[in-house]
This record gives structure tokens, C-alpha cells and sequence, in this order.
């Protein structure tokens, strides 16, 4: 699928739910999501804890598939693809930023980045880590396993581990939940330098009000309606 940087409708769901079996009966996380969202658009999504936000982005980025409704990307169904085809489709368009960074503990940093460069082939993966590893500063850090960065630096290798396929759609799931409030603002600012280098369309979670009001556009989930 090719995309292109047109203001174009990007993302759609339509009347999109979900709903788990519990004990005391079917729980109801997401009920008729209706949303729309434009290539190069800057999206937060807030509410409340239990809200629904993380099962949003989920299904969202095809790691979880909707009880009820449908997801398009540029009007190709996306929800409806088995698990290879949306596996396929994240690899191709989506990178992901989440709050405990989700580095392989075993790998340095750069191999780190190299992973998803590596996994699609590119013969120039280690250049492209490490250009990209020099870019959030972390140059000099290459050798580095995740135990012996900080939380910001693991963050800046994740951050920069998401960005070196230069993904169409990047998703963030509380990016800077982990971190203390000066290097939270550190890695607002380069998210948002990296999003408008690469011209990427993020969708983000978030608690944080300063992050969600950087985005061009905020949406509210209230027990699993889009208020």
C-alpha cells in the first residue's frame, strides 16, 4: 500500500467497539468510535485511567482486533486482515514509542536500532541506526546495553529505533510516563523534531497535558466514548 503527504483521510473507524467476557458479563471497553485522522496530523488521546486510550491505540495500530466495526487505512480495510497481513502492513508504516521502551535488554543500543531495519532486510541498517542514534545525541553511546543507559537515554534509543524506518504512522503510548519532568520535556521536544523531519502522522496517549497540547488535535475518551 502506498501512501502519500496529501491531506488526506489517513486513518478512519466506524463505529468501532470493544468488548470482553467477564465474570459479571460482557465488559464494554470501546463503544462506536467514530474518528477520522489526516496524513501528517498530530492526534492525542486523553482520558480519564480505564478510559479506553491504550485499547484505542491498539487497535489502532492492528495488535488487537475490534469486537465491533472497522479500521481503514487510506480506505483499505485494515481490521479485517488476519494477523500476517496486519503484521505486515505495521512493518511497512507503523513505528511504535512505548512508556517502559521495550528495548531488548541483551542488545546495545545500536542493535537495538538496527533490529527493524535488519527484520525488512536493509543492507544499510548499521549506517541508518547510527546516523539516527547521532541525531537524538546518543552517538557516543552505540555500545551501550539498556542497563547501563538512563531512562531518558533508553527512551532517545527507542525513540530513535522507531523512526529509522521511517515509518508513515507513529504511535506513542504514554512516551513520557516513566520519566521525571525535565527529561520528559527533553523527549517531547525531540519526538516533535523527529515527527516533523520524517513528515510522520502521530497518534499518541497520554496523561501528560504539556505533551497533549503540543498536537494539533486532542480527543477525550470518557469509559469508552468519544466525547
Amino acid at each position: 500500500m502506498q501512501l502519500d503527504s496529501s491531506n488526506i483521510k489517513l486513518i478512519e473507524t466506524h463505529q468501532l467497539g470493544k468488548t470482553v467476557p467477564t465474570s459479571n458479563g460482557p465488559l464494554h471497553i470501546l463503544t462506536g468510535i467514530h474518528l477520522s485522522i489526516n496524513a501528517g496530523e498530530s492526534l492525542a488521546i486523553i482520558g480519564a485511567s480505564g478510559s479506553g486510550k491504550s485499547t484505542l491505540l491498539g487497535l489502532l495500530a492492528g495488535l488487537d482486533t475490534p469486537s465491533h466495526g472497522e479500521i481503514l487505512i487510506q480506505q483499505h480495510p485494515f481490521s479485517t486482515l488476519d494477523e500476517d497481513g496486519r503484521a505486515k502492513l505495521r512493518n511497512q508504516l507503523m513505528g511504535f514509542v512505548f512508556q517502559s521502551f521495550q528495548l531488548l535488554p541483551s542488545l546495545t543500543a545500536l542493535e537495538n536500532v538496527m533490529l527493524p531495519l535488519e527484520l525488512s532486510g536493509n543492507p544499510d541498517a548499521k549506517r541508518l541506526a547510527s546516523n539516527l542514534l547521532d541525531r537524538v545525541k546518543l552517538g557516543n553511546r552505540l555500545s551501550h546495553t539498556p542497563k547501563q543507559l538512563s531512562g531518558g537515554e533508553q527512551q532517545r534509543v527507542a525513540l530513535a529505533r522507531a523512526f529509522v524506518t521511517q515509518p508513515k504512522i507513529l504511535f506513542a503510548d504514554e512516551p513520557t510516563g516513566n520519566l521525571d519532568s525535565k527529561t520528559g520535556a527533553h523527549i517531547i521536544e525531540l519526538l516533535f523534531e523527529l515527527n516533523q523531519e520524517h513528515l510522520t502522522t502521530l497518534i499518541l496517549v497520554t496523561h501528560d497535558s504539556i505533551l497533549a497540547n503540543r498536537c494539533q488535535r486532542r480527543i477525550t475518551l470518557d469509559s469508552g466514548i468519544l466525547v
